[in-house]
C-alpha cells in the first residue's frame, strides 16, 4: 500500500494536523508537564509548530504519583503519551514529532541535521549552567557561573548567521530548544545586570524573535514568571537573596 505524505489539505480548519506523514489519523496526545520545566516547553513548542491538538497534564515533581512513575522511568518531565503509549525525554519527543508530522523542522541534509542535533545538546548544557547559576551558594560561585553562561552565549553569537532564527528565516528544533533558555532571563535580568548581553547583537535579536513566536509564547502559563520568581526565592541561594 502506498504511503502518502501529509499535505496542506489535510490540516483542519483549526490548523491542526489530522493525519501524520503516512496518512494515518493523528493520535491522541497528552503532554505530561511541570509548569517550570524548560524541557516541557521544548515539547509544547514543537506541538504548537506542528499544529497538533494535545492535552496537558501537570504533575507535582516534589510528590510524584504512581501513575507518573509508571510512564516516566526516570521520574522526569516531559512525557508524551501517544494514544496512551509513553515517550520520555524531550529530545526523543521532539525527534518523534518531527519525523511523524509536518512541517519538518530539522534540516533535510544529513550533516546539517547532525549539526543541529549538536546544538540541541549545547542548549541542554546551557540549561545546566543556568541551574548552577540560580543555585549558587555565594557571590564567588554566582560570578563564576555567570562567566560560564557568558562564555556559552559568546560561542552561540559566533555561530549565528543571518536571522531571525538559528537557521535563518526557517524556525527549527534548535529554536525550540533555546526559547526556554532565554525565557529564564526575562526574570533574571530583572534581578540584576550580570553582564550577559553586551556585544552580542545577533544573540539578542534571536532572543527577541523567539519571544515573539506564538508557539513560544503559548508554551507556558500566564503566571510562569511569578512561579519562576517564587522558585528562585525558595532556592536559598545568593540569587534568591538578591530577589528578596
Amino acid at each position: 500500500m502506498k504511503q502518502a505524505l501529509i499535505t496542506i489539505d489535510q490540516i483542519s480548519d483549526t490548523g491542526a494536523a489530522t493525519v501524520d506523514f503516512f496518512g494515518r489519523p493523528a493520535p491522541r496526545l497528552t503532554l505530561v508537564s511541570h509548569a517550570l520545566c524548560p524541557y516541557v516547553q521544548r515539547a509544547a513548542i514543537m506541538l504548537a509548530e506542528k499544529a497538533l491538538p494535545f492535552e496537558r497534564r501537570e504533575v507535582d515533581l516534589a510528590n510524584k504519583p504512581g501513575w507518573f512513575m509508571s510512564v516516566s522511568p526516570l521520574g522526569k518531565t516531559p512525557v508524551l503519551l501517544v494514544d496512551g503509549e509513553a515517550i520520555f525525554e524531550s529530545a526523543v519527543i521532539c525527534e518523534y514529532l518531527d519525523e511523524a508530522f509536518a512541517p519538518r523542522l530539522h534540516p533535510a541534509e544529513a550533516l546539517e541535521r547532525a549539526r543541529h542535533r549538536s546544538w540541541v545538546e549545547f542548549g541542554s548544557s546551557v540549561l545546566n549552567a543556568i541551574a548552577a547559576f540560580y543555585n549558587a551558594p555565594d557571590e564567588q560561585a554566582l560570578q563564576a557561573c555567570a562567566a560560564v553562561l557568558r562564555s556559552r552565549f559568546e560561542r552561540i553569537e559566533a555561530t549565528l548567521a543571518e536571522g531571525p532564527y538559528f537557521a535563518g528565516s526557517r524556525f527549527c528544533i534548535v529554536d525550540a530548544v533555546f526559547a526556554p533558555v532565554f525565557r529564564y532571563f526575562d526574570c533574571i535580568d530583572r534581578i540584576d545586570d550580570f553582564g550577559f548581553w553586551p556585544g552580542l547583537p545577533k544573540l539578542l535579536a534571536w532572543r527577541t524573535a523567539l519571544a515573539e513566536r506564538p508557539s513560544v509564547a503559548s508554551a507556558v502559563a500566564p503566571d510562569y514568571r511569578s512561579l519562576l520568581e517564587r522558585f528562585i526565592w525558595e532556592r536559598g541561594s545568593v540569587l534568591s537573596r538578591r530577589l528578596r
